[in-house]
């Protein structure tokens, strides 16, 4: 921490030198979703309890977060000290060395009790290189008034065949009421990890174990067509420009019969302050087609420091202060129980927490459910659900999400979506130099 030196005049005429500590700022980067709006605010709380820190905040769209952070990190410019980042990169860029193993911790931060998937999905060779702020897996929400008006049934395990159905019958756009909201903004974290999903349960995977990719398959083919054709007759305008957060505050003003999305949303759609439709809201299992395998992702936002910062004791402070136990009561004293962290600490999910939020369940649920080893009914030589853990996935998925963008919005048919997919992506495993032993 920095040393300011003050000299001081005094009545007797001696100076006296006087130390003083100058409060060090860490820069900190994350995504604009609601948690880490909250974070953010009660971070004012932090400051009071540590005076020599200082938070600078960068807040940003989930694709511009990933593109700044990437950039920063692979260039070791140092821009950043906390960084919000999630189980894809965590590993990827540890084995690279530009993360701070987070050892050491304090006894009271209970590591062991962080949910054993999350634990491992930060982790290299048992090592943490990232606190988990929330984790989340996939749920089918959906309006529960609107189902009965309809005389419809939402099963506990519906298939993407049967919501399609739904979504048919539920369609009114006349009233502003659209039978089915999916992400379809560009992105390999905002349209690919929903499609991802949805492919891994018609029976699809990315890559057969040979490297090679799978895009024009019968399996794909099928998943892309359901998901383009259900969206362009059931789902809202705009369609391609809908991430996660623009699908919610659709979802939330009462415009969406089905969405199929994140389990941390669950706690904004209860939410009676931002959501229409808080009390009429029912959960479902994130469905399934031909299997149930992938069919359901999982995931943790968390927070990293780069080897490059300047304040690695200050940002450490700071992620586990965010990451902690005490945060999650922080939040339950401010905000309400239903709006704590979800899906990172076993704690969180008792009889007070499960009774106050009636997504929690489906979503443990969910999160027990999903297997990142086994992401495919086929064989696979990869590790991820609605990615794929290599360095070269963030740019592969980002090409063929424009390529899904592009057929939602008629540019292109789903055939020649996939066929340029295909090729696109050949061409960059190919350049990558797959196949090769040290993929996985």
């Amino acid at each position: 921490m920095r040393i300011i030196a003050t000299t001081l005049l005094v009545s007797a005429g001696l100076s006296v030198t006087l130390t003083c500590h100058a409060a060090e700022t860490i820069t900190i980067a994350t995504v604009n979703n609601g948690d880490m709006i909250r974070m953010q605010r009660l971070s004012k709380i932090f400051e009071t309890q540590y005076p020599d820190v200082k938070l600078n905040w960068v807040v940003l769209e989930e694709n511009v977060l990933r593109q700044r952070l990437t950039t920063d990190i692979s260039t070791q410019s140092g821009q950043f000290d906390v960084l919000t980042i999630g189980t894809y990169e965590t590993p990827l860029w540890a084995s690279k060395g530009w993360l701070e193993p987070m050892k050491d911790l304090p006894a009271s931060y209970d590591v062991e009790d962080i949910f054993p998937a999350i634990r491992q999905g930060l982790s290299v060779k048992n090592t943490l290189y990232a606190l988990p702020f929330y984790g989340e897996s996939t749920v089918t929400y959906y309006r529960t008034d609107l189902f009965k008006q309809a005389g419809l049934t939402m099963p506990d395990n519906p298939t993407w065949t049967q919501l399609g159905v739904f979504a048919a019958q539920l369609n009114q756009p006349s009233k502003e009421q659209y039978g089915m909201c999916l992400r379809g903004k560009a992105g390999w974290g905002e349209n690919i990890a929903l499609f991802s999903i949805l492919a891994n349960a018609f029976g699809a995977r990315w890559f057969d174990e040979q490297w090679k990719p799978q895009l024009t398959s019968p399996e794909w083919t099928k998943a892309a067509h359901f998901y383009v054709d259900t969206l362009r007759k059931y789902g809202p305008p705009g369609i391609s420009s809908n991430g996660f957060n623009e699908t919610l505050t659709l979802f939330n003003s009462g415009k969406c019969a089905i969405w199929v999305d994140a389990s941390s949303a669950g706690s904004f759609i209860t939410d009676k302050a931002q959501s229409k439709v808080a009390d009429t809201v029912g959960y479902a299992a994130s469905p399934t087609e031909v299997t149930d395998k992938g069919s359901s992702w999982l995931y943790a936002w968390s927070l990293a420091i780069p080897t490059t910062s300047k304040h690695k004791d200050a940002a450490r402070s700071f992620v586990t202060w965010a990451t902690s136990k005490d945060y999650v009561k922080l939040v339950a004293e401010k905000d309400g129980i239903a709006n704590v962290p979800p899906g990172t600490r076993i704690s969180t999910y008792d009889e007070a927490y499960l009774k106050a939020a009636p997504f929690a369940r489906i979503s443990l649920q969910m999160m027990q459910h999903a297997d990142p080893a086994h992401p495919s009914i086929q064989p696979v030589p990869y590790v991820g659900i609605q990615y794929v853990t290599i360095p070269e996935f963030q740019s592969i998925g980002t090409s063929v999400g424009k390529l899904f963008s592009a057929a939602l919005t008629g540019q292109m048919s789903v055939d020649q979506a996939m066929a340029t997919a295909q090729t696109s992506t050949e061409r960059d495993m190919k350049r990558a130099g797959y196949p090769k032993a040290t993929a996985q």
